[in-house]
This record gives C-alpha cells, structure tokens and sequence, in this order.
C-alpha cells in the first residue's frame, strides 16, 4: 500500500435507535472524529449518527458521497479521490456494517484496486449476531439475502434451502422486508418439515430484542408479531 494514500474506513452503525456508544467501541468515535469526507446511502441518517457519536464535529465541514441504488457505477471511483490526495474516507453503513449485505462491497473493490488501504471497523452485524445466538452450525452457513416475493416461487426456495440445510448441515440465512415478516413465517412453517429448526431474530441490540430458535412444529403455535421489526431468518436441519 502507499503510504501518501489516504485510508478507506469502514465504519459500522448500529442496528436501531439506541445510543452508538452503547454497541460500538470508542475506536469508532475516534475515526469519525478524524474523517471529513463519508461515502453514505442516506445524507440526512449518515449526518444524524455522526452528530450523535460527535456532537462537537462541524457538519459544514463535511463532505458527504451518496452510494445507493440511483448511483451511476462509473461515479464510484470519484468517491476515492480524497483518498489519493492523503485525505482519509469513511464508508458508513445504513445499518450495521459495510459491505456486508451493502451497497459499499463496489466501493471498497475499487479502492483495492487503486492501492488504499482498506481497515474494516468492529461494530455489529446482525448476520453474525444471529448466528451466534440461535445454536445452529455457525461453522458452515450461507448468507442468502431475500427470497423472491412471489408466494409460490419462495415457498420453493425455502424447500430447496432446508434441502442444503440436510445435505450439507449448513445454517441457511435470509431475511426480509420488515412488514412481510409475518407472511415470511407463515411461508416457513406451511413449506418446511416439522422437525426443521427456525430460528427468528428481530430487534438485534435493541430493548425489544428477540432472538427464539424452535422446530416448525412449535412456530405454528407462535403469536409473537414481527412486523416491521428488522428480523433475520435461519432454518437448519439435522
């Protein structure tokens, strides 16, 4: 790496509205206190949580790049120049971290490719996190991110994951758009064994937390209501 160049950071947020410092270490702080220039999805949420872990930070002095799915892939590499020129960036998460299931894996490909240095920050990942906490094979597991809408086509992706779930014992993960939650679940257990283990969860380091993992059987009996809760799906089976 050059050591003229300035560094791409990676700079995780937090999961939902509770306090930065709560779910992130102080590392953290002192990067964003550092960096002027953020490569962000939203302006306006990206300015808020800087304010909230720096008050004393000048907003006016920021210089914000915004990456989301309106973004013109040949924009991307103007992101970095800051970087070429000495100057450090920061790659700020919607929520949770960088690049993972993020618009900013482009990003960072490009700045691999130009020689800057890349330095992932600590912060949560709900993936992990859930992983963590449901008891299934957190050796051997696949991200698979949302299951196609249609009723018919997701309840036949579904078999097919607690097939490779079988096959290969590993932990299959996805998740979905929050207000279809409930009808995401009701999709597991009408198209799963009763045996297969689910794991649901929702509110990652929130007060609301709420992390269950059950076999179908036992999540037909369910009342608990997911909706428009963040939640994160794993299904395994023995």
């Amino acid at each position: 790496m050059a050591s003229h160049l300035g560094k791409l950071y990676l700079i995780p947020t937090t999961l939902g509205d509770n306090a930065p410092l709560e779910v992130l270490p102080i590392s953290v702080k002192k990067i964003i206190e550092q960096v002027q220039y953020y490569i962000v999805e939203n302006e306006k949420t990206a300015r808020r949580f800087i304010k909230k872990i720096t008050p004393s930070k000048k907003q006016a002095a920021l210089t914000m790049f915004q990456l989301n799915k309106f973004t013109d892939p040949l924009d991307l590499p103007a992101f970095l120049e800051p970087c070429l020129k000495g100057e450090p960036v920061g790659l700020l998460s919607e929520a949770g971290c960088p690049g993972i299931a993020d618009p900013g894996a482009d990003v960072v490909k490009i700045a691999h490719e130009k020689g800057i240095q890349v330095v992932p920050l600590v912060g949560p990942s709900s993936i992990l996190l859930a992983l963590m906490a449901s008891g299934m094979n957190g050796q051997n597991f696949a991200f698979n991110g949302y299951l196609p809408i249609d009723k018919s086509q997701r309840k036949k992706e579904l078999k097919r994951l607690e097939q490779l779930a079988h096959k290969h014992h590993q932990a299959q993960l996805f998740i979905e758009t929050p207000y279809r939650n409930n009808k995401m679940l009701e999709d597991i257990c009408q198209a799963l064994n009763p045996d297969t283990l689910v794991c649901v969860a929702c509110d990652i380091t929130l007060p609301t937390e709420y992390i269950r993992t059950k076999p179908v059987s036992a999540w037909k009996k369910n009342s608990t209501d997911l909706h428009k809760r963040p939640a994160l799906f794993i299904i395994y089976k023995n």
